[in-house]
């Protein structure tokens, strides 16, 4: 799908200070407190207390690097594209940003815009999305 390949203007080294997912207190014991992280709001709470041992707390301290923040694997970061007028908006930050096609566009409207994209050389995030290998 993608002829000329765009690099990003500069690879940078993206690291996480953590990349586990924090769990809700007491998700182990019960099955009907699902994993995803909740505020613990009890007054005794060991938790909200933040005493030795216990589950850690999602913070600012667990930030990413405000460089690397938002971007991609490949060293771009994504922007939303709905037409082709916003792709065009992309021209001269083509080695920066990547174009993600919007979930709401159909078929038609895609190949339009992965076409253009490909003129501009513009790297379009999901160019296969939606479409098929054989047309009718």
């Amino acid at each position: 799908m993608v002829g000329l390949m765009v690099s990003p203007a500069r690879k940078v080294n993206i690291v996480k200070k953590r990349t586990k997912s924090f769990v809700r207190v007491q998700s182990d014991r019960f099955k009907r407190v699902g994993a995803s992280w909740r505020c613990p709001r009890g007054i005794d709470s060991r938790t909200r207390r933040r005493f030795k041992g216990t589950r850690p707390h999602p913070k600012i301290g667990y930030g990413s690097n405000k460089n690397t923040r938002f971007l991609l694997p490949d060293g771009f970061r994504k922007f939303t594209v709905h037409n082709v007028k916003d792709l065009e908006s992309l021209v001269m930050l083509n080695r920066t940003y990547a174009a993600e096609i919007a979930q709401n566009i159909g078929a038609k409207k895609r190949v339009e815009l992965v076409e253009r994209a490909k003129q501009l050389s513009i790297k379009v995030v999901n160019a296969d999305a939606r479409v098929r290998a054989v047309e009718n």
